[in-house]
């Protein structure tokens, strides 16, 4: 048996308020295998995002231990998650965090500039063929305000693209964007996970699940079903 890509092992996320300890994620034990589109859906504040968050090390853990690639992430620091999720993991949001003084194609190369995956000198010309493959490369050079919602999201899945990762996470990333745009999303994740990436994605778009491999239903904190699908678009 192939050795999962994710494996999260009695994973809890606890947040301390004025009203007393909170449990966002209750003991979640998990694995993703290589080439999965997992999907994670719930209702909100089922904890959906804080498992996306804990499994890109943006957030830390309070119990439990997250291994992707055989690689302990629960044990580092700020500093090595920070060096560790630019090269291994594309992380996606709801609202593109682009940052707005940069270029599109700035923004593609920040991810590399900072993690110095590329050469300097073939940055830009990296960045513009991810661009080229997202359908935007005409917009390389404008600031993100000149573009729609849907190019801003192809341009910050380029972004998350740059530096090549296995794994893309991504938090609801077609839920401010029209139906043809969304469908556009959804066939561009299936052709990564056929190329061999892993994606984890939260949606509440229940209706695209034949793209999926599985769906990972949380409630209060907990995983409370599985339902394996397939693949069929790609």
């Amino acid at each position: 048996m192939k050795k999962p890509l994710i494996t999260l092992k009695e994973l809890e996320k606890r947040y301390d308020t004025s009203a007393g300890s909170f449990s966002a994620l209750k003991r979640i034990n998990l694995e993703v295998q290589r080439g999965e589109f997992v999907a994670v859906v719930g209702k909100s504040g089922s904890g959906k995002s804080t498992l996306l968050n804990l499994v890109a090390g943006i957030d830390a853990v309070s119990a439990g231990e997250v291994w992707i690639d055989n690689c302990p992430v629960h044990r580092m620091n700020a500093s090595e998650l920070a060096s560790w999720r630019g090269k291994h993991m594309g992380v996606v949001f709801q609202f593109f965090q682009l940052l707005p003084t940069l270029t599109v194609a700035e923004n593609v190369m920040l991810p590399m500039d900072f993690c110095k995956t590329w050469p300097s000198a073939e940055r830009r010309a990296r960045a513009l063929r991810l661009l080229a493959r997202l359908g935007i490369v005409d917009q390389a050079d404008k600031l993100p305000s000149a573009l729609s919602g849907g190019q801003q999201q192809r341009a910050a899945i380029a972004r998350a693209l740059a530096n090549d990762p296995s794994i893309l996470v991504a938090d609801e990333p077609t839920g401010n964007l029209d139906t043809d745009t969304t469908v556009g999303i959804m066939q561009l994740f299936a052709s990564l996970v056929a190329e061999g990436k892993t994606v984890l994605m939260v949606t509440h778009e229940r209706d695209f699940s034949p793209y999926f491999t599985r769906i990972i239903t949380l409630c209060d904190g907990a995983i409370e079903a599985t339902t394996s699908s397939r693949v069929q678009h790609a």
